[in-house]
Parts: C-alpha cells; sequence; structure tokens
C-alpha cells in the first residue's frame, strides 16, 4: 500500500471530521491516494461551483480545502509552510467573496472598494491554523465606499462588516468557512466593528498598547481594498518600527507571556493536557521570541520585518541578532508543535492546542500523526519543549533581584559592589527613591527604576570609581524629561549598564551627549555597534534616508540623530577598548564625509526646487585639514572650501533665477547651515571656511577656473601646505578630477627652498604665539606635537614635490621611503594621533587625565601603563622636534 493510502487510513480511522468530508468529497480522496496535490486542491476550489449562495459556496469549498490539505499533510505530501499558507490564501479569498457579496447586496453594480481586511495573527503572516479563528481588523474609508443615498458611511460600513462575520460564521451541514475575532481592533468595547482609516491611524499614532505594536508585525492588507489596507499600514509603520525603541513594550510582552503561563497554568506541566500554544517551550513562546528581537532591531533594519515566524527566525540568525543554532532550534519546534496542533484540530475540526488528558484520546492523536501511542507523541515533542523553554527563559537571564530598602542592607550591597563610599552611593538612590529629580516623580518612574536599580549597582560598581559614575548618572537623570525608558532600556540590555558606567566615568563628551539623548544607548544593543563604519557610498544612503512624509527639515533632524548614534558608537568603541583610535578615527571621517554628502544632496535638491539649475554648472566641495586626511576626532570640525564649474555669468533656469556667482554663494550658505545649525536632534558639525581663497575677505564659493588662478598667482606658502592635506569630496566626476588635477599642478610647482622655509618658520612661530598649548598633552599644539610634525612633512612635500598624500601617515611613510624624514617620525606620528584621538574624549580640554582614566588612554595608545606612556610620549615629542629643527634648518 502507497504511503498516501496508508496516511488515507489513518485518517478515516482518527480523524472523523476527515472522514466524514471524504464521504462527502470522495474524489479527493482518490486523487490524494494518487499523490496529486494539485489536482485535489484544485477540486477543492471547484467544490462550490453553481452555489448562487456565497456563504454556502464558501463553506463547502472551505469542508473540501481542509480534506484536501488534512490528507495532503497527513501524507506527506505538501510540507508545514504550505500547510498554512494555502490555508491562508483560503481565507483572503473568502473574505474577498464576503465584502463582493456585501457591497453588492447593499449597492447592486457598485464595485467593492473603500473597505479593507488588515490581517493580523496568524492570516496577517499566512501561517492560519488547520482549524482557526481569523483575527482581522476591518477599516474604510468615507469618501470611496459604496453606500446607499440616505446611509451615513459609518452605519453603512458596520452593516457590510455584519455581513461579512455573518456569511463566514454561519454553519450548516458544510460546517462553516471562519470563526471571526474582531477584538483586535482599538477598544472594541467602545468602537465600531469597522473603522474608519483616519481615525484608526490617529489611535496608533497617538493611543495605541505596548502590545498591539508587536500584533502589528505580522499585519497585512488581505483582502478587500488592498490599496486602502495598504496605505493605512504604510501610515502606521513608524508606530510599530521604531529606530529609539520604547523598551516598556519589551516588558509588556514578556508581561504578557507571564499572565499568559499563569492563566494557562495547568497547560504549563508538560505531558498529558499540555498546551502546545501557550505552555512553556510552546508556539506562543516561539513567536514572543522572534516579535522581541524584531522589535528590537528592525526598525533599523528592514530586513528583519518578515511577519511569517520561520521567516522572521532565518532573518535574525542571518543577521546575527540571534544566535544560528537556537534559530535552527526553534524552526524546528515551531514545524512540530504546530503540525502536532493540527492534527488536535483535524480529529472533530475544533479549535483545540492542548494535548488530551484522556490516554485513550491522546493515543488517538498519536496514531493520526503516525506514532505507536501518547507515549511516542510525548517523546517526539519533549526534547523541542523543553529546548523552547530554556530558549525563552534565557531572556530574562541575569536579572538580579531587588535592592533591599533597609540603610544598612543597601550599604552592604554598595560595597560588596565596589563602591568605596558605600554612605554617599546609598544616599543618592535614597533620593532617586523618594523622588528627588523631576524625572522620577512619577509611580511608574520609581517603579522602572527599581526594576534596573539591582543590574546598576553591579555595574556602576565595577567602574573604576564607582561613585564618580554613580554622580554622573545623577546629572544624566535629573536633565532627562523622563528616566522611563532609559531605565527600561537598561533593564532590558543589562550589558548596557556597564558601558553607561565606563562611559560616565572616562568620556564627559559621550555622558554630555546621552544626557541629552538617552536613545544613543539603542545604537549598542547589538554587536555590529563595534564593526567599523560601513563605506561612504553605504553610509550615505543610511543618513540620507527619508522617512514616508519627511520633509527637508525632517531630513536634516534625522541626519543628525544618525550620525548621532555613529559617532557615539564610534567613541564607545575607543572607550570600551575594542578598536585602534586610527581605526576609530577613520571611522569618524568616513561617517563626516558620508553626511556630507547626504546633507548636500538634499540642500541642492530643496534649493533647486526654488531657484533651478545653473546650465552646465554644478556645486563641489573640497576638503581640507583633518576631514581631508580622512582622519577626525570626536571634536573634528570640518574645513571646507566650495567651488562650481560651468559658466559664472551664467543665470539659473528655475522659478526664481539667479546669477551663477550669486547662486553657489548661496547654495553655500544652506550647505553650511545644514551642516551645522542645531536642530531638534542637536549640533552635527562646525564648519570652517576660512581657507578658502582670500579668507573671509573672499566669496564663499567661487569658480574652478578661479580657484585655479588664486592657487596659481596669489597662495600664500601656507595656503599651499593646507593643499597638501585637500582632498575633493563632492561633484560631479569630472569636476572632482579637475580640481584634483590643479591641486597636483599647485604641489608640483619648483619652489625656492630657502623662502619655502622662511615662511613655514615664521608661520609657525604666529601659531606658537597666538594659539599656544592648553597644557602639557596638548598634543596637537605643544612643541614637538602633531602640528610640529605637520609643518616638517608639507615642507618636505613642498620643496621635494614628492610624498603627496592628504592621509599624514600615508605621507610620511612616503617621505621616509624617500629619505627626506627620519623612520622613528612614523611611530612617533602614529602614537600622537592616538592620543589625540582619545584625549578628545577622555580629556577634551587638553588637561591631564583622571587617574582612574590614565589606565585606558594607555592601552588604548598601546602602551602598558600610563608611566610608559608619559615616557613614549616625551620621545614621540624629541623626535619630532628634532626633525622639525632639522627641516626648518634646510637639511
Amino acid at each position: 500500500m502507497s504511503a498516501p493510502s496508508v496516511a488515507i487510513d489513518r485518517a478515516f480511522a482518527h480523524a472523523p471530521f476527515l472522514r466524514r468530508a471524504a464521504e462527502r468529497w470522495p474524489g479527493i480522496a482518490v486523487l490524494i491516494a494518487a499523490g496529486d496535490v494539485a489536482g485535489a486542491l484544485a477540486a477543492a476550489r471547484q467544490a462550490g461551483e453553481g452555489e448562487e449562495d456565497v456563504g454556502r459556496a464558501l463553506r463547502r469549498q472551505r469542508q473540501a480545502l481542509a480534506l484536501a490539505v488534512g490528507l495532503a499533510d497527513l501524507a506527506g505530501l505538501m510540507p508545514f509552510e504550505e500547510v498554512v499558507g494555502t490555508l491562508s490564501d483560503f481565507a483572503d479569498h473568502a473574505l474577498d467573496r464576503a465584502i463582493a457579496a456585501a457591497i453588492a447586496e447593499r449597492t447592486p453594480g457598485e464595485e467593492p472598494r473603500g473597505f479593507a481586511v488588515l490581517g493580523l495573527g496568524k492570516h496577517g503572516s499566512r501561517e492560519l491554523n488547520y482549524s482557526s479563528d481569523i483575527d482581522p481588523i476591518l477599516i474604510f474609508d468615507p469618501q470611496t465606499l459604496p453606500r446607499r443615498e440616505r446611509d451615513e458611511p459609518i452605519e453603512a460600513a458596520v452593516r457590510i462588516g455584519k455581513r461579512v462575520v455573518e456569511l463566514l460564521q454561519a454553519r450548516d451541514d458544510a460546517g462553516y468557512v471562519f470563526r471571526v475575532d474582531l477584538r483586535l481592533r482599538p477598544s472594541p468595547e467602545a468602537t465600531p466593528i469597522v473603522l474608519p482609516v483616519e481615525a484608526a491611524i490617529s489611535y496608533y499614532e497617538s493611543s495605541a498598547l505596548p502590545w498591539e505594536r508587536a500584533a502589528f508585525i505580522r499585519a497585512r492588507a488581505a483582502a478587500g481594498d488592498k490599496a486602502l489596507g495598504e496605505e493605512f499600514l504604510a501610515a502606521i509603520r513608524p508606530f510599530v518600527w521604531r529606530r529609539a525603541l520604547d523598551y516598556g513594550a519589551l516588558r509588556e510582552i514578556r508581561a504578557l507571556s507571564r499572565r499568559i503561563r499563569d492563566h494557562h497554568s495547568q497547560g504549563q506541566s508538560f505531558g498529558p493536557g499540555f498546551d502546545l500554544k501557550r505552555g512553556r517551550g510552546g508556539i506562543r513562546e516561539i513567536e514572543f521570541f522572534a516579535q522581541i528581537h524584531q522589535l528590537i532591531h528592525g526598525g533599523r533594519e528592514p530586513a528583519l520585518r518578515a511577519p511569517a515566524t520561520l521567516d522572521a527566525l532565518a532573518a535574525l540568525a542571518a543577521a546575527g541578532r540571534i544566535d544560528g543554532g537556537e534559530a535552527a532550534v526553534l524552526a524546528d519546534a515551531y514545524r512540530l508543535e504546530r503540525t502536532i496542533e493540527h492534527r488536535l484540530q483535524m480529529v472533530e475540526d475544533q479549535q483545540t492546542h492542548s494535548l488530551p488528558r484522556q490516554p485513550e484520546a491522546l493515543d488517538n492523536v498519536a496514531r493520526l500523526h503516525g506514532v505507536e501511542d501518547g507515549g511516542a507523541l510525548l517523546a517526539l515533542l519533549r526534547p523541542h519543549v523543553e529546548a523552547v523553554g530554556r530558549i525563552y527563559d534565557s531572556l530574562d537571564e541575569g536579572r538580579p533581584e531587588g535592592l533591599s530598602h533597609d540603610a544598612d542592607l543597601i550599604e552592604a550591597a554598595l560595597s560588596a559592589a565596589g563602591f568605596p563610599d558605600a554612605p554617599a552611593a546609598r544616599a543618592r538612590i535614597e533620593s532617586w527613591r523618594s523622588g528627588g529629580p523631576r524625572p522620577l516623580r512619577s509611580p511608574a518612574a520609581r517603579e522602572a527604576l527599581e526594576a534596573v536599580l539591582p543590574g546598576l549597582v553591579r555595574a556602576l560598581g565595577q567602574a573604576p570609581d564607582p561613585n564618580v559614575a554613580l554622580n554622573r548618572f545623577d546629572d544624566i537623570v535629573s536633565r532627562l524629561p523622563s528616566a522611563i525608558n532609559l531605565f527600561r532600556l537598561l533593564e532590558a540590555r543589562p550589558a548596557l549598564a556597564k558601558m553607561v558606567a565606563d562611559v560616565l566615568v572616562h568620556a564627559p563628551t559621550l555622558a554630555e551627549a546621552l544626557g541629552r539623548r538617552p536613545t544613543l544607548l539603542d545604537g549598542l544593543i547589538d554587536a555590529s555597534a563595534f564593526d567599523p563604519p560601513a563605506s561612504v557610498a553605504d553610509l550615505v544612503r543610511e543618513i540620507g534616508q527619508a522617512e514616508p512624509g519627511d520633509d527637508y527639515q525632517m531630513l536634516l533632524d534625522r541626519a543628525r540623530q544618525r550620525v548621532g548614534e555613529k559617532r557615539f558608537a564610534l567613541g564607545v568603541q575607543l572607550i570600551e577598548r575594542a578598536s585602534d583610535p586610527l581605526d576609530v578615527s577613520h571611522g569618524y571621517a568616513r561617517v563626516a564625509e558620508a553626511a556630507l554628502v547626504a546633507l548636500v544632496d538634499a540642500t541642492v535638491a530643496e534649493f533647486e526646487a526654488a531657484h533651478g539649475c545653473v546650465p552646465g554648472g554644478g556645486l563641489a566641495i573640497l576638503a581640507l585639514g583633518r576631514l581631508g586626511g580622512a582622519a577626525l576626532t570626536h571634536a573634528s570640525d570640518l574645513d571646507l572650501i566650495y567651488l562650481f564649474d560651468g559658466d559664472h555669468i551664467a543665470e539659473s533656469d528655475g522659478a526664481k533665477p539667479l546669477g551663477a556667482t550669486q547662486y553657489y554663494n548661496r547654495l553655500a550658505q544652506r550647505v553650511t547651515a545644514a551642516l551645522s545649525v542645531p536642530t531638534a536632534s542637536g549640533p552635527l558639525y562646525e564648519v570652517d571656511t576660512r581657507l578658502r581663497p582670500s579668507g573671509a575677505q573672499g566669496l564663499l564659493a567661487v569658480s574652478v577656473d578661479s580657484f585655479a588662478q588664486y592657487q596659481r598667482d596669489s597662495a600664500w606658502t601656507w595656503e599651499h601646505m593646507a593643499l597638501t592635506r585637500a582632498r575633493p569630496v563632492y561633484g560631479r566626476p569630472d569636476v572632482r578630477a579637475a580640481i584634483a588635477g590643479i591641486i597636483a599642478d599647485t604641489l608640483g610647482v619648483p619652489r625656492d627652498a630657502g623662502q619655502l622655509i622662511a615662511d613655514a618658520v615664521k608661520m609657525r612661530g604666529e601659531m606658537a604665539r597666538h594659539k599656544p598649548p592648553s597644557g602639557p598633552f596638548d598634543v596637537k599644539l605643544i612643541e614637538g606635537g602633531l602640528v610640529d610634525c605637520e609643518f616638517a612633512v608639507h615642507v618636505q612635500q613642498l620643496r621635494h614635490r614628492t610624498g603627496f598624500d592628504p592621509r599624514l601617515g600615508e605621507a610620511i611613510r612616503m617621505l621616509v621611503d624617500d629619505g627626506l624624514l627620519s623612520p622613528d617620525l612614523a611611530v612617533a606620528h602614529a602614537l600622537l594621533a592616538r592620543m589625540l584621538v582619545t584625549f578628545r574624549l577622555v580629556s577634551p580640554r587638553g588637561g591631564e587625565p583622571l587617574p582612574v582614566s590614565r589606565p585606558l588612554v594607555a592601552e588604548a595608545c598601546g602602551q602598558p601603563n600610563w608611566d610608559a606612556l608619559v615616557i613614549a610620549y616625551d620621545a614621540a615629542r624629541a623626535v619630532v622636534r628634532d626633525e622639525w629643527a632639522r627641516v626648518s634648518a634646510g637639511a
């Protein structure tokens, strides 16, 4: 006997529902026995043909389809994903037929429009059960819904909705089509069963509950006016997928899971009576595990927004957001548990999820599945259920018990955690608990505080100076409008608390940024925060990506958010000793260049909308200084020169035409503002344009030809020294190439060595008088520091017309290879550069770092301890002093 025939015999012996359906539709069983699944499904779709009553036609189709799918599933001819997809597609078909019929009954001849069904839950993700409710949300557009002349739109929509539900839920000898549960709509106790689309959007934008965000992970426009449904889902997408995550939503999902476990406590213990859907290690926990990680990461990574559970697990594993082995375990368990759930429902077409308690009933389900008895079925399920329970419970691992309120016990806990002044720390914590700072005066804030306090104390206690970390954390909390989300974030991601402690102790610049925007921590929620930044091209796409409905100002604001997150993450990489300061410096530069390109593109588009384009022309931007050299610090500004090509006497072709020179100077002003003016998300970069031709006395933007003439005829020696680190970063490729050619020609001009050296020495002396070092660790301006190093390099480059590379380290290497600089200078420069990048975070005013931060600074700079770093620093300065003295003497 063939495998399909054996499966059919099992079905007839152990599933009365399938046996009765086969008696009505014997041809379907014959087709499955022959292995013809496609033919069986086609026969099921024909089952309702000839029926004038839409409801009865759908009931007959559904019964025939249930037979075809059930037998094909039992015979192993239809994999799980195809089973649930086929059932879900029939739900869409049934809804479409019911909507069309309901509208036609009230308004004959009208096309079904203005009425949409949003599928949620397993219907939304195309994972319907064998015998399942559907949980739709019904919406309508008052402007397009067909209705009778005297009907109010809401009245017409509700009548249509009730008729759709009636057609699906009515029963006869063929059973029913679907049970319909409309309780997932907003405020179901008070709202009509069909919602006006604008009212629904308003609710989800302003009043929705956290669990509703998770529900919409699996939402789709399933039936009716799908364009209307898609427009609705696009409008509420920012509600579902947030870049700055509300960690209260995660707590709500975990709390919901615990409430489900408690409410269905009889189904928690594995064995007869176990609830496959709601039990510990059951289907719901697999779904919640995926959804929690989707909510954490999906706002930033659209690829993770897969509605189906198996697709979501695969996407999360591929992106490294969950362990690949755990994803495979969960996927295998999901398929098996859902399959056994289907077996339970095939017996009598009942929406049940619990294994039978009676031994004979459990044996019956087991034999329907093809195993010997109930014991074998339990043995098959047990390892999967237990593995899911362990993986899901791991979401709560490492969450300590609450912190005592007893003063002596608090101090003991603080001392044990590492606080040297436990009484002072206790006083600070007690002030929080009493609601001293304004952000902690609400009960919800204090509840969130209690949840995070144990982990926070443990993390801050591991800081080099726990009391300093605690006090700085208090400063941040005190400046927040609300501390709830910060506390919930730290509760949800305990490992972040240690990073916060390190930032608070070692990096006042980052601590200040964190105080303004605690959501900066969102960017650290996974290991990718410690990867180097992407390429400039990829960063441009990310930073400049507009959300639906964004205008120019919103784009500027989003760019500041995204750049701020990336700069903050780079700073944390350095503080956590995860990256070399030189790599962090290059990362800062890539982010800044990408921000520049993205915002200039947006600004040009905005400007052209009003003034048009200058025929044959275009803006170009030349980066100098540290941006030109692709090595920024956290505090670096951007040294830029604005240029334009084309006919300088031409005029733009827009509604408000401007002459070319005026056009590009106004555009340059807009670009500077786009890069530097603070928005609601804070500042971005300071822009310095003083290196442009004629400095502050010259035009902000000059033509490429004028720039070439100025460099050839009028530029000072120091301007040519600055040009050694110039790099075109914006403009058409041909224009950038032309500017690079002008720079190469300028730098390649023969020079009088004596005059060059005299000019450089004079300029270095004036700089020393006007900008003296701020202290002994001002590695940039101090004698033998980075400025002296740069002067030595630039003089040798111009004098010998070689070694030209905007990246200072690479230029030094080339000059060393040519025998023009000492090899020791490369080592000295690398140390000084690492110190500059690190000090800008740890000691931004250039003073000596606090004792607590000195080990970090030493390690970041490749030295075993602070004393060794000081010795290496002095040696590096001596190398630079000697080399600058030699070069400035003409040697």
